[in-house]
């Protein structure tokens, strides 16, 4: 039904295009020729859009044995996936971080109040000193790795992403940096 709304549409365009260019048969084949050109390539655009998406925006895979691969980002950082209280919040791997460390949106989805903490930690970033809240996370899971009850801080300041530190890192057996991904191994 959607191909004959589809051909019928083609038609009365066509159509009215046709009449309407009938003493410029030239300038209207041109013209058609750019459309043709613009649908060629929403086409090909939705048809590559998979191997576009990954190269923009690389995701993390789970390979057999349970490893995790995250693909660097153009950025040249490493983002990943996790799974926090059953919500899946996204992080910045941060080997220079000792913990978890939430934005205050992230600590919202998860179920914590951040009006409601107290700041009493500091913690030195690239943006200055700024008031930590210390927090106990029911549940984080990076694919088949899980672990509950873990120790995590809400950051009192602006920051753009959540940050995943060191001490979760850990949890791993080994962590491997190279060919342009980071491998996180059970």
């Amino acid at each position: 039904m959607n191909l004959a709304y589809l051909v019928l549409l083609l038609v009365a365009v066509g159509g009215w295009a046709m009449v309407q260019g009938r003493k410029h048969w030239g300038k209207l084949a041109q013209q058609a020729s750019v459309w043709v050109l613009i649908f060629v390539g929403a086409l090909a655009g939705i048809g590559l859009w998979g191997d576009i998406s990954q190269r923009v925006m690389p995701s993390q895979s789970v390979l057999q044995g349970g490893e995790i691969s995250v693909p660097r980002a153009p950025d040249g950082h490493y983002y990943l996936t996790a799974e926090v209280n059953d919500t899946p919040l996204r992080f910045m791997v941060d080997t220079g971080a000792s913990d978890i460390v939430l934005t205050q949106a992230d600590a919202q989805r998860v179920g914590i109040d951040p009006a409601g903490l107290v700041y009493s930690g500091r913690a030195f970033s690239a943006n200055g000193e700024v008031g930590i809240a210390p927090v106990v996370l029911d549940r984080v899971a990076i694919g088949p790795v899980a672990s509950d009850n873990v120790r995590a801080m809400v950051n009192g300041g602006e920051m753009r992403l959540s940050l995943l530190g060191m001490r979760y890192l850990q949890q791993f057996s080994r962590i491997e940096i190279g060919d342009g991904a980071l491998i996180l191994i059970p």
